[in-house]
């Protein structure tokens, strides 16, 4: 058992120093490390742009659009609330329909037929009777 062991240790010893020079010859960084980091400059550099041009848009669409929202959360906010505290589940109503006069609708889906009883429960058998 023993000599397993050592065999063991001295296999290991062997693979673990050639790895241990690859990251000293590396400045201490392995290729997963590396590629990672290649990865995501790369990530930044494509997405730099894109991201530049989202931040534009969210600055024109909180100048722009900010006050009107803020306006209209003042004053349907209440409203909303109350509809919110009355609903229990709102996985039981229909997707709102807009009717071409403006009016919003929103239906309650039907509820589910009750269960039919067992076949055991509609037909009990005369007791003392048995068919065979």
């Amino acid at each position: 058992m023993k000599q397993i062991a050592c065999i063991s240790a001295l296999c290991l010893t062997c693979l673990a120093a050639p790895l241990m020079a690859e990251e000293a010859d590396s400045g201490g960084k392995g290729l997963m490390e590396k590629g990672a980091e290649m990865f995501w400059e790369g990530l930044r550099k494509e997405m730099g742009p894109a991201l530049e041009d989202l931040q534009e848009f969210a600055e024109t669409f909180a100048s722009e659009v900010g006050p009107s929202m803020r306006e209209f959360l003042a004053q349907m906010g209440p409203a909303l609330a109350e509809i919110a505290a009355e609903v229990e589940d709102w996985s039981r109503y229909e997707v709102p329909e807009i009717l071409p006069n403006g009016d919003i609708i929103i239906r309650r889906k039907p509820d589910p037929a009750p269960d039919q009883p067992e076949a055991s429960e509609q037909q009990k058998p005369d007791a003392g009777v048995t068919d065979l």
